[in-house]
């Protein structure tokens, strides 16, 4: 693990979109926000993304082909209950588009974002705190 990069992710603000007007903003090492949590009803849940893989700057193109690749292979896991729309926002001014899924396990979710060249991704269990999972 990078400790520049750690310190990226924990630094960082995370965001999903549960409705048209219904956004939930969280961070690393804290419980996810009440409303957010209720609407998951103690589901597990992960912040995912399949762009810049490796966290190497990669195209505007490459990235949204992944992007529907990773939403593909969500929906087509049997434990997804919902994806929304999510993005991730650094201090330094990056922004990263992802995907609030819930539903699946750690050990689905660790064997796709490899897939997808992913080193590390949040996730949690209804109203635990955020973890940042390394892989």
């Amino acid at each position: 693990m990078d400790p520049g990069l750690d310190a990226a992710f924990r630094r960082s603000r995370y965001l999903v979109w549960l409705t048209p007007a219904t956004w939930f903003r969280f961070t690393v090492d804290q419980p996810l926000p009440a409303g957010l949590a209720h609407a998951i009803a103690g589901a597990p849940w992960a912040h995912v993304t399949a762009c810049n893989p490796q966290s190497r700057p990669t195209s505007d193109a490459a990235n949204l082909a992944a992007q529907q690749a990773l939403y593909a292979a969500l929906r087509a896991l049997p434990a997804t209950r919902d994806i929304h729309p999510a993005i991730g926002l650094g201090p330094e001014g990056w922004h990263e588009p992802s995907l609030f899924v819930v539903g699946p396990e750690t050990a689905e979710l660790d064997r796709l974002m490899r897939r997808f060249g992913q080193l590390a991704y949040l996730h949690g269990r209804g109203e635990w705190p955020v973890k940042l999972r390394w892989l």
